[in-house]
């Protein structure tokens, strides 16, 4: 006898693993950070900039809501299934309206609207299934009844936007994101359910490669369809070689400290050191990586001959800055982590980032490859420095051994 279709959700117990429904999720958000790169490439001003942080800002709270969800309940089991792809289907809508989230184009429907619209959609759709998911939880379900509200404010203030333009528009949008993580700070953290440490650091850790990912990606995209020369070849290895150390700043130790510390939390510590640690300050760790694409995708336009560029010629303004202060704000973000998490300052990725961002007008004045080198150079100074420096410690935490919370 067939045993009967399992409709219920399933909670998640400490010591889960992110499912593959979960990373089949992540790949919509692949194409949103492609999506918002590219919004920032066509328009590399700092009103381009802003636009992109605005809407990375609003796609990542969509799946910061999911990343919760999935760590209550399973994300492959029951109706948490069905809800997750059909919050999939509308988040690569939303992605896919990301070029026309703030000027529609003619023809077709409005792309403000379908951004506004497909994003209450998501919200909702996550709203339904956490109450569904807290039905025998009554203080999650007084939280959700608070948190509600941030959702309706910030999905009507977009809606708003969808209808303006210029300083009214960009000021309706940076009213919605301020409701959204505003709302969800000043109704606190004593409300949430973390079941797993290990899974919800495993979530944002593939996120940062992901996103990491995408920088990547934008060194290739640089230089699409243009003939290949020792500059290229030397922008793309000095390229990879910043991703490399992005890469290593934070998954040599850093998350393993943050997520060994979500750990050992309890309660509403563990909850608020979530949402902080993870929820807030990865955000502008995401930012920060986008941003690095950005620069990396522009001087690989530059050494490649793109648009009469010459590898002479310097990079300068927002796409610099993009570059060097992108770098600067993700290792200030892991900073913050690392202070929330364990109260470990890492005073050496606060000066490396003030570093970054004095020389920046600086390097104003290099040619785009050099100013590139630079970078990595600085980068590659900083983990050499924490490699020696912290080697015994380094050891300790890379290969201490760790039981499950629920063996």
């Amino acid at each position: 006898m067939s045993k009967p279709y399992r409709s219920r959700l399933e909670r998640v117990g400490e010591s889960a693993t992110a499912t593959t429904l979960e990373l089949f999720f992540d790949l919509v958000f692949v194409f949103a950070l492609t999506q918002v790169t590219a919004l920032m490439a066509e328009d590399p001003t700092w009103l381009g900039l802003l636009r992109g942080t605005l809407v990375l800002a609003v796609v990542w709270w969509c799946w910061v809501g999911y990343s919760w969800l999935s760590n209550l309940v399973k994300a492959d089991e029951g109706t948490a299934r069905t809800a997750m792809l059909g919050a999939m289907a509308a988040m690569f809508l939303i992605a896919l309206a990301i070029p026309e989230a703030f000027d529609d184009l003619p023809g077709g429907l409005s792309g403000p609207v379908v951004f506004a619209f497909c994003y209450l959609l998501v919200r909702a759709v996550h709203l339904v299934l956490f109450w569904i998911s807290a039905a025998d939880d009554p203080g999650l379900r007084k939280q959700l009844l608070r948190f509600a509200p941030t959702m309706l404010g910030g999905t009507l203030l977009l809606l708003l936007a969808a209808q303006t333009s210029g300083a009214a528009q960009i000021g309706l949008w940076v009213a919605a994101v301020a409701a959204d993580y505003g709302g969800t700070f000043a109704i606190g953290a004593s409300g949430w359910r973390l079941n797993s440490a290990k899974h919800f650091a495993e979530r944002h850790g593939l996120i940062v490669i992901i996103a990491l990912g995408e920088s990547i990606v934008a060194i290739g995209v640089g230089v699409t369809a243009l003939p290949i020369s020792w500059p290229v070849i030397a922008a793309a290895t000095l390229g990879l070689t910043v991703a490399a150390c992005l890469w290593w700043a934070y998954f040599d130790t850093h998350v393993l400290i943050a997520e060994r510390a979500l750990a050992e939390a309890t309660g509403v510590e563990r909850a608020s050191m979530a949402r902080s640690a993870f929820s807030f300050l990865h955000l502008p760790l995401v930012v920060g990586i986008v941003m690095l694409a950005l620069g990396l995708k522009k001087v690989l336009n530059y050494v490649a001959g793109a648009n009469g560029h010459t590898v002479a010629d310097h990079l300068y303004g927002p796409p610099l800055w993009a570059l060097f202060g992108g770098t600067a704000l993700y290792l200030f973000a892991q900073a913050g982590v690392s202070w929330r998490c364990g109260r470990n300052l890492k005073p050496q990725r606060l000066a490396v980032g003030t570093l970054l961002i004095a020389v920046t007008p600086l390097v104003a004045f290099l040619p785009a490859l050099v100013a590139l080198a630079v970078l990595a150079a600085v980068l590659i100074a900083l983990i050499a420095y924490e490699w020696v420096h912290y080697r015994g410690v380094r050891d300790e935490i890379r290969h201490a051994e760790h039981e499950p919370a629920d063996a």
